[in-house]
């Protein structure tokens, strides 16, 4: 089963740290990615870009409204994820557990849908009658 591992950070909380503690926490975000890897179970992983360089779009009464910067306003915003691939919840939060981010922010884990609209049968995405 797949899980996202979504990393939940303050981003002014980085600029702030010293080069030694960036250092030393991209050494243990890198351990705990490799033990990842050697286990089998990271299938996909990406930090983002900061939610200074977000564009977000909506459609509006009939208009599309383009506005800089992300679409939540919060005290965390999204860093990066990790798609891990467990045998269920448990190992998932096990492994959400381990991550340096659950340290200073927070780790969302959401089972990911198999497949999507192009590859499943639409039917499985609709409340029955």
């Amino acid at each position: 089963m797949q899980f996202l591992l979504m990393d939940y950070v303050a981003e002014h909380g980085w600029r702030e740290l010293s080069r030694d503690e960036q250092e030393r926490w991209l050494g243990t975000y890198r351990a705990y990615m490799q033990a990842m890897v050697e286990a089998g179970v990271l299938k996909h992983s990406n930090g983002l870009q900061p939610t200074t360089t977000a564009t977000t779009v909506r459609i509006r009464n009939g208009k599309t409204q383009v506005l800089d910067g992300p679409y939540a306003d919060s005290k965390e915003q999204l860093g990066g994820y990790h798609l891990i691939e467990v045998p269920d919840l448990d190992a998932a939060l096990a492994w959400a557990a381990r991550s340096p981010t659950a340290l200073h922010g927070v780790v969302e884990v959401r089972p990911v849908f198999e497949g999507t609209f192009l590859t499943r049968n639409i039917a499985d995405f609709i409340k029955p009658a």
